[in-house]
């Protein structure tokens, strides 16, 4: 996954993230669904409808029968025990804290009153999505003479669309929100080092057990990081984007780069 460190209206940093586990991949793919359903929902038009729409079942197939409801509940349980340990110790930002631990609660809690442990199981409450989650796999199958009942769902007034989908996500609103408060949470887990890699590569043993590594790399170097990682080494190397026509190649001497380790067991700095 790749983001932007915004800074005014250009970006200075763009931060490229590798997940070093199952779980950790999926609460990425599932981050960027919910941003990309969250920027076509605002939309009026019938072609973001149907892209809101087809997205929502694409966060429903990544969900599918995986209990993700009762494992963010203990992970987010856990990440607050080793944050009230910091409560007591000098230098720590005692409202700061406050309110991480108040935002915790209130996912938990969110996610307790969920009465359902498998979103997806929205699909056979609807014959409608049912109906374009078997032509969804088929390029150009939810064509209109593929399937009127959609066509004619689509030409409904705007605001009937938008009710629809509301309450198609508000299966998955409560683990939107508890997905984002652990993502966060495992990204300020450790700040930044400043690194340099020699002709291009860098390698890394970690010291603990990592879930997620994050490459910071200046937006004026155009420039990516192609990583290779798991618990035991960490290998990155640098690339020339270039033209996009042409085959790109690795960079030559020396590059500076920030360099995140992420855990969700650390104890983030809130001083």
């Amino acid at each position: 996954m790749m983001v932007s460190d915004q800074t005014g209206n250009a970006p200075r940093w763009i931060t490229f993230e590798q997940p070093l586990n199952e779980r950790t991949r999926c609460f990425l793919r599932l981050e960027f669904l919910f941003d990309q359903y969250a920027h076509h929902r605002r939309q009026a038009s019938s072609w973001d409808a149907r892209a809101a729409l087809h997205t929502l079942l694409d966060i429903l197939s990544v969900m599918g029968r995986n209990d993700f409801k009762t494992d963010l509940i203990k992970d987010l349980c856990d990440q607050r025990a080793t944050l009230v340990q910091l409560s007591d110790h000098p230098g720590v930002d005692g409202t700061q804290l406050d309110r991480i631990l108040t935002e915790i609660d209130h996912a938990v809690a969110r996610l307790q009153a969920t009465l359902t442990r498998y979103p997806a199981a929205v699909l056979r409450e609807s014959d409608l999505l049912g109906a374009v989650m078997n032509r969804f796999a088929i390029p150009g199958g939810t064509c209109s003479f593929d399937l009127p009942s959609y066509h004619r769902w689509l030409t409904r007034p705007h605001e009937a669309i938008i009710a629809d989908l509301d309450r198609w996500y508000g299966h998955l609103d409560a683990l939107e929100g508890g997905i984002r408060v652990y993502l966060r949470l495992l990204r300020e887990s450790t700040a930044s080092t400043e690194e340099e890699a020699n002709n291009g590569v860098f390698l890394y043993t970690p010291r603990a057990h990592y879930h997620l590594i994050r490459v910071h790399i200046p937006a004026a170097m155009d420039v990516y990081p192609e990583t290779s990682a798991n618990h035991y080494r960490v290998s990155i190397r640098f690339m020339h984007l270039g033209d996009v026509d042409d085959r790109n190649s690795q960079v030559r001497g020396p590059i500076g780069f920030r360099l995140q380790c992420c855990a969700p067991t650390r104890s983030p700095a809130y001083a």
